[in-house]
């Protein structure tokens, strides 16, 4: 719990402190009628007797805020001497140090108390912007109830053994990944996949660590258990990405450790030169650019947590970046712009004497003892249909590239293409041909059956879109991507039918995977940020080669987790122009903080030279500017909707795509 108490014993108890005794010294000098923010020749209000005494206990206050607030300042530069850095915090304490020393007592309190207030924003602001990896690492279980010898016994989340069935009730958290073995049941996965509906879970479903049970009993085969858990992973992915650093900010580290020393030099010349103590000392506090090094840190953090939250994980900064970039995205069809399970869609009778049933029916039990892809759509649509499809053919012929032939109560049956057809001495196709083209021109596979030898119908499959390719693909462009390519090693004429349906501007059809990675490399050296998304499988190259590799559906796949730039958790096509759209933003407040501090220091750089910024006010203000740089990276803690967002700014692409060939 997050009380007063705790809270001052955190990063606000020096500040409080400091702040304490800075008010106390006011009051003293107030009610002695002296100007407690005056300078060290105190030049009060007016005196009373009491005021030369008033005006030293008054001193002692402030000289034990100062000392209070800077002491741990002082500590901090004093270790990054040690590693040979010139850090911010050395300016303050050689200001705070010298303003003591010339009597500017206000002044060094002011400097140093602005200053512990600065770092206890930044510490507090880095805790909150982490909080989606508080929240994860709040939702891991602590306890699992496990069948033993069959008895319900209650265990340590990390005990259980791998194998184990694992009771999970209304209500409780599932302490380990599994598959369900036994009832039915809600999930809520938001922890892992960002989804805000539950999600139903019957047998050979696969369930996560850390989601919770929103009603119905499951029994649960428990696969991975403690670091082996896909929310393990999370957190430690997440973990890591919130400290990797991005280039920007690398940068502006090496740009802080010279400009430090800058600011010094550039102080003790003004010094030498002008024989101002203070104008040199004011200096060395306006000069610290706190503002311009905590800018990009907390963006990150912030930028990444919101994606943890949503379901989206990003390596790091300089992913986080490169992703803001991206111009190009590469698409695998089958799997990521397609469901990757083929269905039925047409069957069209090509001999008067039969009947829609008998083509299917012949077809599919052709089917029944083949291990091809193709297959599984046929006998599944038969069943539905409530055609026979029960027993083996009496004999099997598998032709390689051309089809299967099956004997079927003494009846044969071939099932493929024309290439088929020819091998079997088929003459009379029925205009079997013209379908073929037909269905293939509208993105199909067609198959034609052939009965006896002669052909009585023609069967299609199709790998069905998924319902939000297109939507993703309009969103995509809403967000600046230039060109959306598909990748596929299907045939050209399906290709391109998909491609027209979901609005993709190129295609390149019939590749192999070396040439997928040929594809990716030319959009490179065409001058853009490549983003490629696969199943990292025959994608691999070409994912490897990508400016950002992105895994879809990454939830409990360990590798992709591991090894991909961005791993969407959800199988949800609408995550990468989100995550896209995170990625733009985040650099954007980047850019808008590093603008609000660089104006913020030649503002009060200049205020100095002018005459009128004095050493408190400058600090008032650069602390200003840290506080101003803090709110605007908390904003992209904020949840944006994932949906309907952009369907306004969806364009029509009425225009068909550019097909390209084999690369």
């Amino acid at each position: 719990m997050d009380t007063p108490t705790r809270r001052l014993r955190g990063p606000w108890g020096t500040p409080f402190a400091a702040g304490l005794l800075i008010v106390v010294a006011a009051i003293i000098s107030l009610a002695a009628g002296v100007n407690p923010f005056g300078a060290g020749s105190h030049h009060g209000l007016g005196f009373s007797p009491e005021g030369p005494t008033a005006l030293i206990v008054s001193d002692l206050f402030m000289v034990a805020g100062a000392l209070v607030a800077g002491l741990p300042i002082v500590r901090q530069a004093v270790r990054a001497l040690a590693a040979r850095v010139i850090a911010i915090d050395l300016l303050v304490s050689i200001a705070a140090i010298g303003a003591l020393i010339i009597g500017e007592y206000w002044e060094a309190a002011a400097v140093t108390f602005l200053f512990a207030i600065g770092h206890a924003l930044e510490a507090r602001t880095l805790d909150r912007t982490r909080s989606a990896l508080a929240e994860l690492v709040a939702v891991a279980p602590d306890v699992a109830v496990v069948l033993r010898d069959g008895q319900q016994v209650e265990i340590p989340a990390a005990e259980v053994q791998p194998g184990e069935t694992v009771l999970v009730k209304n209500g409780a958290k599932v302490p380990v990944d599994g598959i369900v073995v036994g009832g039915n049941g809600a999930l809520d996965e938001a922890s892992i996949t960002g989804e805000s509906l539950p999600v139903e879970k019957a047998d050979g479903d696969q369930v996560f660590a850390g989601t919770v049970s929103g009603g119905g009993f499951l029994q649960v085969r428990a696969t991975g258990i403690g670091a082996d858990t896909t929310l393990a992973r999370i957190i430690q992915r997440v973990e890591e990405a919130q400290d990797a650093k991005a280039r920007t900010q690398s940068f502006l580290e090496r740009f802080s450790t010279g400009y430090t020393p800058a600011v010094l030099v550039l102080a003790l010349i003004t010094g030498l030169v002008t024989g101002d103590v203070v104008l040199a000392l004011t200096l060395l506090v306006i000069g610290c650019p706190g503002a311009l090094v905590i800018s990009i840190p907390v963006s990150i953090v912030a930028g990444i947590g919101r994606g943890a939250k949503d379901g989206i994980l990003i390596k790091g900064g300089e992913h986080l970046e490169t992703s803001a970039r991206i111009t190009a995205v590469a698409l695998d069809k089958t799997g990521t712009l397609t469901e990757g399970r083929p269905h039925l869609t047409d069957v069209i009778v090509l001999d008067p004497t039969l009947g829609r049933a008998e083509v299917l029916g012949w077809a599919a039990r052709a089917e029944a003892s083949s291990e091809h892809p193709l297959a599984r759509p046929l006998i599944e649509a038969a069943a539905a249909e409530h055609l026979p499809t029960d027993g083996l053919p009496e004999s099997t012929d598998p032709v390689p590239g051309k089809g299967i032939v099956a004997t079927l109560d003494g009846r044969r049956v071939a099932v493929g293409n024309l290439a088929l057809l020819a091998a079997e001495s088929v003459t009379d196709v029925r205009g079997a041909g013209a379908e073929v083209d037909r269905l293939a021109g509208r993105g199909r596979t067609p198959m034609i059956v052939a009965l006896d030898g002669r052909v009585i119908g023609v069967v299609a499959v199709a790998d069905r879109l998924r319902t939000d390719a297109r939507e993703m693909i309009g969103r995509l462009h809403a967000r600046g991507v230039q060109k959306v390519v598909m990748l596929t090693g299907d045939d050209r004429r399906v290709a391109v039918a998909v491609a027209e349906e979901v609005g993709v501007d190129e295609v390149h059809a019939e590749l192999l995977p070396e040439d997928k990675l040929a594809v990716v490399t030319q959009l490179q050296r065409d001058g853009h940020t490549v983003a490629m998304v696969g199943d990292g499988v025959n994608d691999a190259p070409a994912l490897a080669a990508a400016d950002i590799g992105v895994a879809m559906g990454a939830a409990g796949t360990g590798v992709a987790i591991e090894t991909a730039d961005i791993a969407l958790m959800k199988d949800d096509l609408l995550k990468l122009p989100q995550a896209i759209g995170l990625a733009r933003g985040t650099v954007a407040v980047m850019r808008q903080n590093i603008a609000i501090a660089l104006i913020t220091v030649i503002a009060l750089l200049a205020g100095v030279f002018a005459g009128g910024v004095t050493m408190a006010v400058g600090m008032l203000v650069h602390e200003g500017s840290v506080l101003l740089v803090i709110v605007n990276a908390m904003r992209l803690l904020r949840r944006r909707p994932a949906r309907g967002d952009l369907r306004a700014r969806v364009p029509s692409r009425a225009r068909a795509p550019q097909t390209v060939g084999a690369a």
